[in-house]
Order: structure tokens, then C-alpha cells, then sequence
């Protein structure tokens, strides 16, 4: 497991840039920030984020920071964006504080143009380049008939600007997100974080003001270019004609609408990315494998709800779902579904699993709610949405089902797989679970 790793920073004359560097492979990997919506210490809250930072540090040494004016990271007076010239010059800092000699210079969406300008004039220090969902240019004229024309360029500012910090965006910049909940309160609060409304429309407008189609015949790097095909704010024929004006650039083009691309089947754009920094495709994940689901739910909950009341009683929900999802994080857990006032969740190690659902359980005591747990591995199919199922779920289900207050119940499958371990259990003897052939002997966990 890569633990979130320490923030530090780099000094660019009188700035201060936030980074963090994690994974320790040969191969330096540096993301170039994408505009106003970044902050290395909150990404990690969101699980699907953590998951790709993961995934990229899993075959790099990974190097991420926020823009000056953005995060962590020094403001800017008077809610301006920072200059291309202080983008590309912040990415050198950057780059020499971390001991990066060369490295694999990724550009997201706006960061790709800094991204470009710096392998232009920096040659020696790029070991290849992946644009992301980016553009030359978005404005319509001067021989780009595609653009984005400026009525539009006053609404999107505008909208930026009247929405920031809200979440109201994600049906158009991330729809596959846009209606979970636990999402968008995220996302609004990480956009509060990272960037004033006045910085964050500042920034939008830049969006169009760039022009780096003359800097394109200059790359000689091997270079990725990605798009997903159905965004409507950066359409991918913009991201296509950067492939198209780079020698040699290789073009990729995945299904979905996402502008974030930790969001919407990251996986196989996570493979393109390893297969090209390493030259080695990874193995495809097959749709069933052995894994350990985890249920755990409020005990109590009708009639806790009843006793104080419906609004309070979702305000204790969100706290105890956020309890969840940090446990699952530090336990290297996935959240599959949170339905009705409880959550399933599968992990690769038994044991993580069980730890996991003890620390749930203690850390709800502080908020006046108890919690009842069931654990048990098996062989399960994982959906196309990233759903899990088949016996072994409904198993998992069945053991939760008769645990009480306070309880953490497993399967005999998990005790024969803990053999040797620390973890100590007491027969509660043999159960019928209702749908699941045969009879099972279940365990409590004893603290």
C-alpha cells in the first residue's frame, strides 16, 4: 500500500508551489495541474482519485502539485491566473525540487499547453509526453473554424464564476458522477478549496486565450495524445488535432464524457498510459476473481430515525459514510454500493477486511451509532459499472443479516483463510442462510 504522502514545497522566486511525490519505479512521471480545480491533499478524499494516483505511482515516481493561485500553493493577487511563461517556469521548479532530471511530463486539459511550451523549450529534460483531454486552441478564428465562439467563451466564464464551489457543473464536465451525491459534495468542497470564484473564472477565460498550435512542429518526443469522445466542453476533435500536428503523436480515443479521467472506467485508460511509459501492456483484469466483501450497516436504524428525526438522522448518515469510505481507503477497500443506511465494500486480503470493519465500528461509537458487520470470501463476477456479484455477495449479505449491535460475523471460508493469524474468532455454531445451499458455521470476531 502507498500511503498519501507528505506535502512539500518548491520555490519559484517569492512562490511557493505544493507537491508530493510518491512511488519509487526508475521512471519519473510529473502532472501538469489543469486549472482551478486542484488540491494535492483533498484529491486524496475521493476514492476514485487515490485509486488512479495509485494505479500511476504502481509503474512511476509519481510528481504531483497545484499551480501557483491554486490549493495548496501560493495565491495570486487580485484573483488573476497566472501567466503561461509562470505555468511552464513552476513546472521547472517543480521538476528540480524533486530531483527530476527527465522526466514523463503529463498535461490534463489547460495543463496540457504548458505541458507543450515546456517540452518545446526544455527538450533535454522530457522523456516523453501525454496530453490528456487538451488543445492547441479553443477560440474560433484565425484559421480554427472548430472553436468555440465568444458568446459561448462569456457564458462558460460566467457560469464558472456563478457556480463555483457548488458542484452545479457535473452533469456537463463529469455526467457519469453527476448524480451520486457523496461525489459532488465532494467535489464542490474541493472546488471551495482550491480556488476563489474570481481566480476560478480568471482561469476559465485563459482557457480561451490560449494558442500554442505554432509550438506543435517543435515536439520530438514521443507523445500520447488521449480524448474521450463524448465531452462537450473540450470536444475531442480539439485533442485530435494535436495528435494530428505532433510527429509521431499517437492518438488513443476511449467511450464516455468525463473530463476527469479518475471517473468513468479509468481502467483502460490507466493501461494505454503503463503500456507507454513502460513498454509493457498490463494483464487485462479478468470479470471474476476471488475477493472478500465486507457488508456493514446501522444497527437500529428505524428506530433511531424515528426517535430523531429524518434530518438528523441523514446528517448522522453522512458522517458515518464518510467514516466508511476513510476506512476503506487506509484498508485499501472499494466501495461497490452504499444503499438504504449501510455499504458494501470488497478488498483483497481477509484480513485488511476485518481490520477495516473493526475500525468502522469503533469510530461510529463518537457518533451515538452502533454498527453490525459480515465478512466472507469468494468467488464474485465484477459488473460492468463496477458492481460485484454472484454467491458469494449474497453469502456475505446472509452472515451480516445475523450479526447484532456491535458485531462483526464471518464465514468458516475466512477462518480456514486466517489460519495463523492474529485475528481471534469464537464459533457462534452452524446457520442456514436463507437462499445459500448448505449449512455454515459462523465466527464472531473477539477484540
Amino acid at each position: 500500500m502507498i500511503d498519501p504522502p507528505q506535502t512539500r514545497y518548491a520555490r519559484n522566486g517569492g512562490i511557493h508551489l505544493a507537491y508530493q511525490v510518491l512511488g519509487n519505479r526508475p521512471v519519473n512521471l510529473a502532472v501538469v495541474p489543469s486549472g482551478p480545480a486542484s488540491h494535492v491533499d483533498f484529491m486524496w478524499l475521493e476514492p476514485s482519485a487515490a485509486r488512479c494516483l495509485r494505479r500511476l505511482a504502481s509503474f512511476s515516481r509519481l510528481v504531483v502539485y497545484d499551480n501557483r493561485g491554486v490549493g495548496l500553493s501560493d495565491p495570486v493577487p487580485g484573483g488573476a491566473a497566472p501567466t503561461m511563461g509562470e505555468q511552464v517556469d513552476d513546472l521547472r521548479a517543480v521538476l528540480d525540487a524533486t530531483g527530476c532530471d527527465r522526466a514523463v511530463i503529463v498535461g490534463r486539459l489547460a495543463g496540457c499547453a504548458p505541458a507543450l511550451v515546456f517540452t518545446a523549450t526544455h527538450p533535454e529534460r522530457v522523456e516523453s509526453l501525454i496530453l490528456m483531454g487538451g488543445y492547441a486552441r479553443l477560440s474560433a478564428g484565425d484559421g480554427y473554424e472548430r472553436g468555440i465562439e465568444q458568446a459561448q467563451v462569456d457564458q462558460i466564464a460566467d457560469a464558472v464564476l456563478g457556480t463555483w464551489g457548488t458542484g452545479a457543473d457535473l452533469p456537463l464536465t463529469n455526467p457519469s458522477v453527476a448524480g451520486d451525491e457523496d461525489f459532488r459534495r465532494w467535489y464542490a468542497q474541493m472546488e471551495r478549496m482550491a480556488a476563489s470564484p474570481a481566480t476560478a473564472a480568471a482561469m476559465a477565460r485563459q482557457w480561451f486565450e490560449i494558442d500554442v498550435r505554432s509550438v506543435l512542429p517543435a515536439i520530438r518526443v514521443p507523445t500520447l495524445v488521449i480524448a474521450r469522445a463524448g465531452n462537450v466542453l473540450f470536444g475531442a476533435h480539439h485533442t485530435r488535432y494535436l495528435a494530428d500536428h505532433i510527429a509521431g503523436g499517437k492518438y488513443v480515443e476511449f467511450p464516455g464524457a468525463d473530463l476527469e479521467y479518475f471517473v468513468g472506467n479509468p481502467e483502460p485508460v490507466l493501461d494505454v498510459i503503463e503500456e507507454f511509459v513502460t513498454g509493457i501492456r498490463p494483464l487485462p483484469s479478468p470479470d471474476r476473481f476471488l475477493g472478500t466483501v465486507v457488508f456493514v450497516d446501522v444497527a437500529g436504524s428505524t428506530q433511531l430515525a424515528a426517535q430523531i428525526g429524518d434530518r438528523r438522522f441523514r446528517d448522522l448518515l453522512e458522517a458515518f459514510l464518510q467514516l466508511v469510505r476513510r476506512q476503506l481507503d487506509r484498508y485499501q477497500g472499494r466501495l461497490v454500493d452504499t444503499a438504504g443506511d449501510g455499504a458494501l465494500a470488497v478488498f483483497d486480503s481477509p484480513a485488511r477486511a476485518i481490520a477495516c470493519a473493526e475500525n468502522i465500528r469503533d469510530g461510529v461509537r463518537a457518533l451515538g451509532l452502533q454498527v453490525r458487520a459480515g465478512v466472507h470470501t469468494g468467488e464474485m463476477e465484477r459488473g460492468p459499472a463496477g458492481e460485484v456479484r454472484g454467491i458469494a455477495v449474497h453469502t456475505g449479505a446472509r452472515v451480516a443479516a445475523l450479526a447484532g449491535p456491535g458485531e462483526i460475523l464471518v464465514s468458516r471460508t475466512i477462518r480456514d483463510l486466517l489460519a495463523g493469524s492474529p485475528i481471534r474468532l469464537a464459533s457462534r455454531g452452524d446457520h442456514e442462510l436463507q437462499g445459500v445451499p448448505g449449512t455454515w458455521e459462523i465466527f464472531a470476531v473477539i477484540s
